[in-house]
């Protein structure tokens, strides 16, 4: 990895104290979703974030969301974190996307997919693992913006976005240009900020699963199988759908329950 890249990681600035709060009451059994709630409706940022989420086809809540306790409650802890942390996170960093030729907007909601995605699929395989993965989807593909930033400054971006546009293997493009893929600087991001060990794992795996620890290679092939449906150059395109299935089958999981998952967030896009 580039020393700028890990320059700029160790001079992020610390994490908001709503972040550090929801992490505490999320961290402490007897918390409940009223301390939950009531720790983001200070937060308009965050609070507009959950309930445009709650509000999109994606989770099918059907009536509308309208309030911090309304969308806790129907999200729980975990996924209310998730969402809350993932969108500080974005803005807490400069997000300029040009290198991958995506908006902010559409870094963002492509990262939205992959998290509910991800839900949508694993609970039908393990319901606390999915909500473990849920964070970590809706996560993994931060570095990119420290990536994008690195190029830009470098003057590449033009040639890398060209790289990008059709490459089916984005992390083969990143190593090139930062010697890094997104996951490696992404798992360095979460470790800066002190989040624990497996999160930063199996996110630093997520490029490469087949390398990582047994006790994370489920998790860090499960992301790797998501990212590649939802690549952030053509997310769901047929040859995505294919390539991530396929990784799938390989790695022994029921592909039709996979296949469930993809049908009915597609029907609601």
């Amino acid at each position: 990895m580039k020393s700028s890249i890990i320059d700029n990681i160790k001079a992020l600035p610390p994490l908001s104290s709503t972040i550090l709060k929801i992490n505490k009451i999320y961290a402490e059994e007897s918390s409940t979703l009223k301390d939950m709630a009531s720790a983001i409706e200070n937060d308009p940022m965050i609070i507009a974030n959950i309930l445009k989420i709650a509000n999109s086809p994606l989770y099918g809540f059907g009536s509308e969301i309208k309030n911090a306790s309304q969308a806790v409650s129907l999200f729980g802890m975990s996924m209310t974190r998730s969402i809350a942390i993932g969108n500080s996170i974005r803005k807490l960093l400069n997000v300029d996307m040009q290198p991958y030729r995506v908006t902010s907007d559409e870094f963002a909601h492509i990262s939205s997919l992959q998290a509910a995605l991800m839900l949508n699929w694993y609970k039908k395989i393990d319901k606390q693992k999915a909500e473990k993965l849920y964070l970590a989807a809706f996560l993994q593909e931060t570095g990119k913006i420290l990536i994008a930033s690195e190029v830009i400054q470098n003057d590449e971006a033009i040639r890398f976005a060209n790289e990008i546009e059709d490459s089916n293997n984005l992390a083969v493009v990143e190593k090139a240009y930062v010697n890094a893929s997104c996951g490696e600087v992404t798992a360095l991001v979460f470790k800066h900020w002190g989040f624990d060990n497996e999160f930063i794992e199996m996110i630093k795996y997520s490029d490469t699963p087949s390398s990582a620890p047994d006790e994370i290679r489920e998790f860090a092939t499960a992301l790797n199988i998501v990212k590649t449906i939802i690549p952030i150059n053509k997310p769901f395109s047929e040859m995505a759908i294919n390539f991530g299935l396929k990784k799938a089958l390989d790695a022994g999981y029921k592909v039709k329950l996979l296949e469930e998952s993809i049908d009915s967030m597609t029907q609601s896009l």
